[in-house]
């Protein structure tokens, strides 16, 4: 990997030294105090404990051990939804064993009606894997009761690993090394996880107490239930209110060791680009390369990549753009997932919303992400390549540190020179629950066209949580383009109990503000949001559990205070008993659209717009063979009408077999012309095991003309080595007749996890 002297920057040396002074600082080991016996009260929490085994369970789902048998399991989960505080109605019982290697957990989820259990998809991070039945462990390993790991299995061994941090950002695509086998059987059905110690972080080695909760999810009945309670008020992301696990005590890690996994690949292209000025046919391009993830402490880890490849990825979903904004797409490769939510800054999201009616209680996408690591290696639609980088993220006694420093090569199709990027983020854990933290960013050469010179920004963010409900984030964050600066900030107060809600937010957003390592939806206004939501759960009501009023407020003027944008919104929003729910909602915009721009095929001309729009959506729960969302809207739209209808969801044809379709219709009439913008897709998927997937995914966009495929075969043969096998192709449907072909490619990649 070569890279020039000039991106030595001050960030990068800020980098090296931390790395430095984080591989020098010793680990601090924990006291554990542990209780007599084998359970009890700590601190007011629940206890558990970890018990040592010389010989390991065999991980077959089947319980038929001796330490079974010997071992009092740990019972008495408590319900949260839908009678708060009540012993569950299915009893689970658990045990929790160890040795050198791995940490053991094996449960039992009995089941009055085993034939209703819903378990519909085998896929390792299957979409509907949470929203079977499924059990859920969620591990504080530096136990302060606001980062974890969590593992989540269903009854037909689908597998689910997130990282969380704060309480609030959940990393989904985050992937451990770990094994787990399910079996269903006539008193319900089995698991048992093995985790190894080195697939995760935690504070030296010896004894410790980690933070422990399990959440046990009865689909059939809609009732959720926890080792550790979990109010109501949390709702499904109860399993995030990591302060309220329970202790587990007794368990030894093992002694410093080499923590070191090398992950080379290697992999093979055979392209054809019909569309392209330089147009080519059946080149084939073969490329090598490697992950290394170093262990510095056990609770800092280092990660250096070289000749990057994401061959293996699955193409972005579509989306319908009917703004005069830039849409916002989530990352997907696997380099980038990892400690994601470290570097999130300000409450600011990464993932776009999903569904006709966005909640009043979302984050705003008009919030500015500082670092979108999507700015990395991509140029458009086009892959730009990275040369090389390293990462440094993790803990350091009350510091969460997270550090990056990447290369990328010159893309001439894409119009990208050879570009180094740098971040630098730390935040100190305050208080229970708080945090204060900074980062800085800075991206060289700028993209500006015209300047010569880098982007960099800073920023202070903060995050308060106080009692239960109640929490405080906000932001001050400038950038410096080339000596051309500008500034951010937010403020925001968010109390959301389970009755009642309210919310109110100040963004600012300055005309020089630019940060070009993240994303910027727009700039030079000022926005005020307030929300209120009051929750009904009526005792009366047949089949209904929760009802919700909300409304809300935003309003948006430009840097010269005058008004752009102003919505107010009424939402009524009912959830059933069955797990089904319905929203109805009316929504008043405004817009003042002071430079026309094109919209599909027409042009939206300057002037005052008024929109009222009526959506209504109804969601049929994932117990349900065929399940998803119907959507409709119909309103104003510049001074027109547009009227759309949608459907997302899942129909399980088996366990192994389902079809995930999605359709997008929206027709738009305005004064002057018409038109019709249609988005539909399938995703079809294969689960031959929970490691062995094939997937394919066709998606047609009217707006574009283009119908894509994308067809995936990925075997992990051995835990943390994959096979992946990937055709895509791209068809223009403009002309009469079969869609003529664009652009196709196959690829080839395989990788290998070492570890000495």
């Amino acid at each position: 990997m070569h890279i020039r002297d000039s991106s030595l920057t001050t960030l990068s040396r800020l980098a090296l030294a931390a790395l430095l002074l984080a591989a020098s600082t010793p680990a601090r080991a924990q006291d554990p105090s542990p209780p007599a016996g084998g359970g009890g009260h700590a601190q007011g929490r629940i206890t558990v404990r970890a018990v040592r085994v010389a010989t390991p369970p065999n991980v077959d789902g089947l319980l038929d051990e001796p330490v079974y048998q010997s071992l009092a399991p740990i019972t008495g989960f408590i319900q949260q939804d839908p009678d708060e505080g009540q012993p569950a109605t299915e009893a689970t019982l658990v045990w929790i064993t160890f040795d050198d290697r791995a940490i053991y957990i094996a449960a039992r989820a009995r089941d009055s009606q085993p034939s209703r259990i819903v378990a519909n998809d085998m896929r390792r991070d299957g979409r509907n894997v949470s929203q079977n039945d499924n059990l859920s462990i969620v591990l504080d390993t530096f136990h302060d009761g606001r980062n974890a790991y969590e593992f989540l299995t269903n009854a037909v061994g689908g597998m689910l690993d997130t990282q969380i941090t704060d309480e609030r950002d959940v990393n989904r695509d985050w992937n451990a090394t770990w094994i787990e086998r399910s079996r269903r059987d006539a008193e319900g059905w089995t698991v048992e996880m093995a985790i190894p110690f080195r697939s995760l972080r935690y504070r030296g080695s010896g004894p410790q107490v980690w933070g422990i909760n399990i959440r046990r999810n009865v689909r059939w009945k809609n009732e959720l239930s926890y080792l550790s309670p979990v109010p109501r008020l949390s709702g499904p992301r109860g399993i995030l209110r990591i302060s309220q696990a329970a202790n587990l005590e007794g368990l030894e890690t093992p002694p410093p060791a080499l923590n070191l996994d090398f992950k080379p690949y290697v992999v093979g292209n055979l392209k054809a680009d019909r569309a392209s000025d330089a147009a080519f046919r059946n080149r084939l391009e073969r490329n090598a390369g490697f992950d290394l993830k170093y262990g510095v402490t056990p609770s800092l880890t280092a990660d250096v990549t070289f000749r990057t490849d994401f061959a293996q990825v699955e193409d972005d979903d579509q989306q319908v753009n009917l703004t005069r904004f830039n849409l916002l797409f989530p990352e997907k490769r696997e380099f980038f997932l990892e400690g994601q939510g470290t570097f999130a800054f300000g409450g600011a999201s990464t993932t776009p919303p999903t569904g006709t009616l966005t909640s009043v209680t979302s984050v705003p996408l008009n919030t500015p992400v500082l670092f979108f690591s999507r700015r990395i290696g991509l140029s458009g639609t086009r892959a730009v390549p990275i040369e090389g980088g390293a990462r440094l993220t993790g803990k350091a006694g009350r510091y969460t540190l997270g550090l990056l420093d990447i290369q990328t090569g010159d893309a001439p199709l894409g119009g990208q020179p050879s570009t180094n990027f740098s971040v630098v983020r730390v935040k100190r854990d305050i208080l229970r629950r708080s945090y204060i933290g900074v980062i800085g960013t800075r991206r060289s050469p700028t993209t500006v066209s015209g300047r010569a010179g880098d982007n960099g920004v800073f920023g202070l963010d903060a995050n308060f949580s106080f009692f239960k409900n109640l929490n405080l984030v906000g932001y001050y964050a400038g950038s410096d383009t080339a000596g051309r600066g500008g500034r951010s900030y937010r403020a925001r107060v968010d109390y959301d109990a389970d009755l009642f809600g309210f919310q109110a937010e100040r963004l600012m957003v300055g005309a020089g503000f630019n940060p070009e390592s993240g994303f910027l939806r727009r700039a030079d206004f000022g926005e005020e949001i307030a929300q209120i939501r009051i929750s009904r759960r009526p005792a009366h009501w047949r089949g209904v559990r929760k009802v919700n009023y909300e409304a809300g407020l935003d309003y948006l003027a430009n840097g010269a205070g005058r008004l752009e944008n102003r919505q107010t919104r009424a939402v009524l929003r009912t959830e059933m008993q069955s797990g089904d729910s319905w929203s109805v909602g009316y929504f008043h915009d405004f817009e003042l659209i002071s430079t026309a721009f094109p919209l599909a095929s027409a042009t939206v001309a300057p002037g005052a717009y008024r929109a009222p729009t009526v959506r209504a959506a109804y969601m049929l729960g994932t117990q349900r063979r065929v399940s998803g969302e119907l959507s409709t809207a119909r309103g104003g739209f510049y001074g027109g009408t547009r009227t759309d209808v949608g459907y997302r969801g899942r129909a399980e044809i088996t366990h192994q077999l389902s079809l995930e379709p999605g359709l997008s219709f929206n027709r738009v009439e305005l004064p002057a012309s018409r038109f019709t913008a249609t988005l539909a897709s399938v995703r079809a998927s294969l689960s031959f095991t929970p490691r062995m997937l094939t997937a394919a995914f066709i998606q047609y966009n009217s707006t574009s003309r283009l119908v894509t495929t994308n067809v995936r075969f990925r075997w992990e043969y051995v835990p943390g080595s994959e096979l992946f096998l990937v055709y895509s192709d791209g068809r223009d449907t403009f002309g009469r007749g079969f869609p003529v072909l664009t652009n196709r490619g196959l690829t080839l990649k395989l990788t290998r996890l070492l570890r000495p």
